[in-house]
């Protein structure tokens, strides 16, 4: 199968299906062809072990992804202006969270030091990281489109 040049393989961020959009199409709230639910709901998407190296090798747009961990107080400071940020870059950039309390491989893997920790996936590889909280979804913004 191959992919036209006009079409985009999006992965759900509900089920972790692979999804061909026409890029047409990614502004017009694209829907999962296997559970429904739309590919960009403006909340970052919940990775975690398993769908992580799907979400960051198989999306056809950049990644953004906190990583993140429920007892981290700047993590819950930033987390409503991430939520905010996933409004504002849906759907040129897909905005996921992973929890590295119950990824602690993952978090190994990538060598993450400090929480929050931003780190920016164009075509399955890292091309920006930044370690610290953001204060408001426009610098968190403003920070990826820098780094496209």
């Amino acid at each position: 199968m191959t992919v036209s040049s006009d079409t985009l393989h999006i992965v759900c961020p509900h089920c972790h299906t692979t999804n061909r959009v026409r890029e047409a199409d990614m502004r017009n709230a694209p829907d999962c062809g296997h559970c429904h639910q739309t590919l960009f709901d403006g909340q970052p998407a919940a990775l975690d072990d398993t769908s992580f190296d799907k979400h960051i090798g198989r999306n056809h747009v950049p990644v953004l992804v906190d990583f993140w961990a429920p007892w981290c107080g700047p993590c819950r400071m930033m987390a409503p202006a991430y939520a905010q940020a996933a409004g504002l870059l849906e759907p040129q950039v897909r905005v996921a969270k992973l929890n590295t309390e119950e990824a602690q491989a993952m978090a190994a893997r990538f060598n993450i030091r400090s929480i929050p920790t931003l780190a920016l996936f164009v075509g399955g590889k890292e091309v920006a990281r930044q370690a610290g909280a953001f204060r408001t979804a426009q610098d968190i913004a403003d920070w990826t489109r820098s780094h496209l």
